[in-house]
């Protein structure tokens, strides 16, 4: 007797939901206390606390009709079999095309293509609500109409230039693996991670934002003086045009070895007025590369995917796995759409799992930067920080240990208060 795996899919699909649900509930109850938190009262302004609140509440009634239509949609696209359906016309068009239907790249392309087309339809009106209601609303969207559709045209481009190859790839691999196939599939896909992370700031970002040198001054004086201390190879210092599509703010490095960049956004130079300010947001940067904080992440993700190719092996031949979910033959790609419906359960352990361990490395980073003399100037950075991008003032507890990848403002200023920290510059 062939086992449920669709209707346990589908169970567990519907109950995280509910735990979901039941959780953005309990945030939205917190986002709709009209004071602040006691840590932050006096810190931040009423005003900030008010659009934060408003803007916070906003985004999350949105996210609960989006969230309804998304289980919705995916319940249905499962439970009435939609994906074999959809899979078998996709061989249709290519045999209407004159091409080779037996061919499983061309056909696999065709079912892309048809997906592609629609996950953009689909959530086309989200995406637009998003930015030029909400966003708009709240004074953060700075990206016209033609701004949107050509930064979503060229998303596309890029998908069809870079998919196929990849897709193809990935197929003649589980095609010709053998008893090695989870190796050979975690090889190319950390080769394939360490081209994407070399080409993507140099072909790919600019495409998008234009990328300049952070002009000489004293703010550049400072984060040179500050990596050269650390001894990080900093080769170059960007600053984005981030205000061309949002007020948000952030800074982040990327590189290998010797070539390490900083990246910072303009907003976030207009927004930390005092210089030093940015400084201590780059420090703490800065704490993660020395705290090896991004090698760990990196190795962590290699292990997982390494994991989950291993357990795509051992399930991709299971003929009642597949007409479980109506298909007749195995193709490899809908193997692992498969396979990630059904280890969804381990995925959500392993999501919590490491957001515990971002939370952890945060706090290590910000206790770095205190250590290096910037506790007062991050403490008043990630203050300015949090008005600025109206991030929400009051967390539930448990919705924020489930969600949050990094601690809520009131927990990292408890930190940063706490003594043991150098005498600042």
């Amino acid at each position: 007797m062939a086992l449920p795996y669709l209707e346990a899919v589908l169970g567990f699909m519907i109950l995280m939901y509910i735990l979901e649900t039941y959780l953005d509930i309990r945030q939205h109850a917190a986002l709709k206390l009209p004071s602040l938190p006691k840590p932050l009262e006096g810190v931040v302004s009423q005003e900030k606390f008010e659009k934060s609140r408003a803007y916070s509440l906003d985004k999350s009634h949105f996210h609960f009709v989006h969230e309804a239509v998304t289980i919705l949609m995916d319940t249905a696209i499962l439970y009435f079999g939609v994906l074999p359906w959809f899979w078998k016309k996709s061989g249709d068009f290519v045999a209407y095309m004159g091409l080779n239907a037996e061919n499983e790249i061309i056909h696999t392309l065709s079912f892309l293509a048809g997906v592609m087309i629609w996950s953009q339809i689909t959530d086309l009106p989200f995406s637009l609500y998003s930015t030029f209601v909400v966003e708009t609303r709240h004074g953060f969207n700075k990206q016209t109409i033609w701004l949107f559709f050509r930064d979503m045209l060229k998303g596309i481009c890029l998908s069809i230039l870079l998919g196929p190859p990849i897709v193809a790839a990935i197929i003649v691999i589980v095609q010709k693996g053998g008893p090695y196939l989870a190796i050979y599939l975690w090889a190319f896909m950390f080769v394939l991670s360490i081209v994407m992370m070399t080409l993507y700031p140099i072909l790919i970002a600019p495409l998008f934002n234009k990328f300049t040198p952070l002009p000489e001054g004293e703010l550049r004086e400072k984060i040179e003086k500050l990596a050269a201390s650390l001894k990080f190879p900093l080769k170059k210092l960007f600053v984005v045009d981030g205000s061309t599509r949002s007020s948000h703010s952030n800074a982040y490095m990327y590189g290998f070895f010797n070539n390490k960049r900083i990246v910072l956004y303009d907003t976030l130079i207009q927004q930390c007025k005092n210089e030093v300010e940015v400084v201590a947001v780059i420090a703490h940067e800065l704490g993660h590369w020395k705290l090896n904080h991004t090698m760990y992440s990196f190795i962590a993700v290699q292990i997982l995917t390494f994991l989950q190719f291993g357990g795509y092996t051992l399930v991709r031949n299971s003929k009642d796995l597949f007409q479980s979910f109506g298909f007749d033959t195995q193709p490899v790609l809908i193997g692992l759409i498969i396979f990630q419906h059904t280890v969804i359960p381990l995925q959500h352990l392993v999501s919590f799992g490491l957001n515990l361990v971002s939370r952890a490395f945060e706090f290590q980073a910000d206790a770095f930067a205190k250590k290096l003399g910037y506790a007062a100037a991050l403490r008043s950075g990630l203050v300015k920080l949090q008005e600025e991008n109206l991030s929400a003032m009051n967390t539930d507890p448990w919705y924020s240990a489930y969600h949050y990848s990094h601690p809520p403002l009131v927990e990292r200023l408890t930190a940063l208060e706490e003594p043991g920290s150098k005498k600042e510059d």
